[in-house]
């Protein structure tokens, strides 16, 4: 059996991903290693431009994958029972990615590994080299990816690559308006309760010569996208290096974003178990205080 799956709290990028694995392993299942992002479970619920056929975590039996493909990380930490299925030897593994290299990275038989703003720019130039079509609706689902990961193509992390795919994704039917649509959202009180505590607290400190910012904020129960309060407290304070810590029910959030080469977000909180980019990292701590 072979199975496509990418990190827990799957994002658009991921999703992108999965959807493009699927056109180049079509005997694949698709598999979520866990929970997704809210805006991507708003999107399958607001979604009617395609369906996607996924299976249900507990109806996968482990044992049977004789081919895992990891699209979109290759971090042990992040793909949940998964990890299992790496470390539990005879099994074929294909990796996409385009995370810089952490201490737990898995090795594949296959690796296609590069830093770019999205994964997806990745997955989608091995499309166009093996002349593989998309649909307009299959387009909109990549354009999203590439969006989110790369603000809009404003990230510092976004290369020409990112340009280049988000063009001919364009080419090819992609819908700038439900790309807005699911880009640009209203926050929701329990959000603007979140981002007036985390401006409140916000203290800038000075390391090395370095200004930097830490804010905190605290709720009871799980709000969803709190990377999107992140973005808009970077911008409206136009801060160079910014690490927001949110407490939600038993777990702290940290999420880390910066402008500047000196700060390197990923080194930083894979120390917390986390991962993601240079500019734009994060991690969750259970068990601790603010």
């Amino acid at each position: 059996m072979e199975v496509i799956t990418t990190h827990v709290n799957a994002d658009f990028d991921a999703l992108a991903c999965m959807l493009a694995a699927k056109k180049l392993y079509p005997e694949a299942i698709l598999v979520f290693p866990g929970s997704q992002e809210g805006s991507l479970r708003d999107f399958f619920v607001r979604s009617t431009i395609y369906v996607f056929e996924t299976e249900r975590m507990k109806n996968v039996d482990l044992n049977r994958i004789s081919r895992l493909i990891l699209v979109d990380t290759r971090q042990a930490s992040r793909i949940g029972k998964f990890a299992r299925v790496v470390t539990r030897g005879g099994v074929d593994i294909h990796v996409y990615d385009h995370h810089p290299p952490s201490s737990d990275d898995i090795k594949g038989s296959v690796e296609v590994v590069r830093e770019v703003g999205a994964a997806i720019t990745l997955m989608l130039g091995i499309l166009r080299e093996k002349d593989i079509e998309i649909t307009p609706d299959e387009a909109t689902v990549m354009m999203l990816g590439i969006y989110e990961d790369t603000g809009s193509l404003t990230f510092s992390s976004t290369t020409e690559d990112d340009y280049h795919a988000a063009a001919y994704l364009l080419s090819k039917g992609a819908s700038l308006n439900i790309i807005s649509d699911m880009v640009t959202k209203e926050l929701t009180s329990e959000q603007v309760f979140l981002l007036n505590d985390l401006i409140q607290s916000a203290t800038t400190y000075t390391i090395n010569g370095i200004d930097l910012v830490i804010a905190t904020a605290s709720a009871d129960r799980y709000v969803g996208d709190i990377a999107i309060l992140v973005h808009k407290l970077k911008d409206m304070e136009n801060l160079d290096v910014l690490f927001a810590l949110v407490r939600m029910e038993d777990r702290v959030h940290i999420i880390g974003r910066s402008r500047i080469e000196e700060v390197n977000m990923v080194e930083i909180l894979v120390e917390f178990g986390g991962g993601g980019h240079a500019t734009a990292a994060s991690a969750t701590v259970k068990d601790l205080t603010l």
